[in-house]
């Protein structure tokens, strides 16, 4: 049972009494069962609205698997290594290795090095930059040209003293050291846009572009890829091509030496081709030692110049694409029944809450705030009266 005697009294115990105000607020809430299908109505239209007024956006992916950062050393580059002074161990050092590529994509070189993607829409024919879409191709919800009116106005006040000429900013070079506010605004809208997932496991990467129309998406998230493999193989190889041109510049001067000691050699010989003398054949074997040392030094600089070139090879980095960036066929956001359902949950909720709590609250403020101006003008009367 759920009540207690206590000196001769029955007292209700505290679950049945909870269990009855349950009922009542049950009961309450049916009372106004139509007010909450009014709200609820109310919610769902706003909520349809709300959907219309999102524009709509395109999710386009692409999956890449990268190599492995240790690899097996070629038949040869030991030697080249000891010539380059760097190491030739299975590890290859100062790699950027796959979970530092997010930050490689949101730094501001790369999404600045996005700005000039040429990009079409899917209804149109003109080939424009990813910066002019962005500027003059996105559209917002309804909504945000009431809540950024004030900014807007704020902003063309002070351009009216802040102007430049159009020619001037539209020929500009971007300073990465230092950006103007639209430059790092429209970078970080970039950024925005793209996100990155890391399979440690299965050493994969899969680059992610949201953008409003379906081709530019995969356009995009094409050449996000494209960069990012550039970034990294620039990177990667940096140190080999810059020892590959100074082979290059050692071969180009051991070739001209020795191309220049076997000329210098043949004028001589053939000058004197009927002397006898053993001066004479004292310099034409010095001249044809310095055309032999020249050609050893030059077949020698010619060998080191093939053995940088198979380094840079060795340590470029190979990407396969698993999964190629594709027009995606329907939007990705927004989540219509979601955003619908929310707008219904948030009526539904407010409606109950009003009427279960904010409801009584407010009446028994107005009455209390009533009770004590009734008392106070009974007295004042009383006082008046005296």
């Amino acid at each position: 049972m759920n009540t207690n005697i206590i000196n001769g009294k029955n007292v209700e115990h505290p679950l049945m009494k909870q269990e009855i105000d349950w009922r009542k607020n049950i009961l309450k809430v049916w009372t106004f069962r139509k007010l909450i299908l009014k709200i609820c109505s109310i919610g769902a239209v706003a909520g349809i609205f709300m959907v219309l007024g999102i524009p709509e956006e395109y999710t386009a992916s692409t999956l890449v698997a990268h190599e492995s950062t240790r690899r097996r050393s070629s038949l040869g580059t030991d030697g080249l290594a000891t010539m380059m002074n760097v190491s030739s161990s299975t590890t290859t050092q100062n790699a950027i290795y796959p979970p530092l590529y997010p930050a490689i994509i949101n730094s501001t070189p790369f999404l600045i090095g996005l700005f000039d993607v040429k990009v079409r829409e899917q209804k149109d024919t003109t080939t424009i930059s990813l910066v002019q879409y962005m500027k003059e191709h996105q559209k917002s919800p309804w909504w945000s040209a009431v809540t950024s009116a004030p900014s807007r106005l704020i902003a063309w006040g002070i351009s009216l003293f802040n102007e430049k000429p159009k020619e001037e900013r539209s020929f500009r070079k971007i300073n990465l050291f230092r950006l103007t506010r639209e430059e790092a605004g429209m970078a970080g809208a970039i950024a925005s846009r793209i996100t990155t997932e890391i399979d440690a496991k299965k050493r994969t990467i899969t680059l992610f572009v949201t953008m409003q129309d379906p081709l530019v998406a995969a356009t995009v998230a094409d050449s996000v890829r494209v960069h990012l493999q550039e970034y990294v193989t620039e990177y990667r190889t940096s140190k080999a091509r810059r020892v590959l041109k100074y082979n290059e510049k050692l071969y180009k001067e051991a070739l001209a030496e020795y191309y220049a000691a076997q000329e210098k050699y043949t004028r001589y010989a053939d000058a004197n081709q009927k002397l006898a003398m053993q001066s004479s054949r004292a310099k034409l074997e010095k001249l044809q030692n310095e055309m032999n040392l020249a050609s050893l030094v030059y077949n020698q600089m010619g060998h080191q110049l093939q053995l940088a070139k198979a380094k840079v090879e060795e340590i470029t980095p190979v990407y396969t694409i698993i999964r190629p960036a594709t027009v995606p066929l329907a939007p990705s956001k927004p989540r219509k029944m979601v955003i619908l359902a929310g707008c219904i949950f948030l009526a539904v909720a407010g409606s109950i809450g009003w009427i279960l709590f904010a409801r009584d609250f407010i009446e028994n403020f107005l009455r209390g705030l009533r009770r004590k101006r009734k008392a106070s003008g009974n007295e004042y009367n009383q006082n008046a009266i005296r």
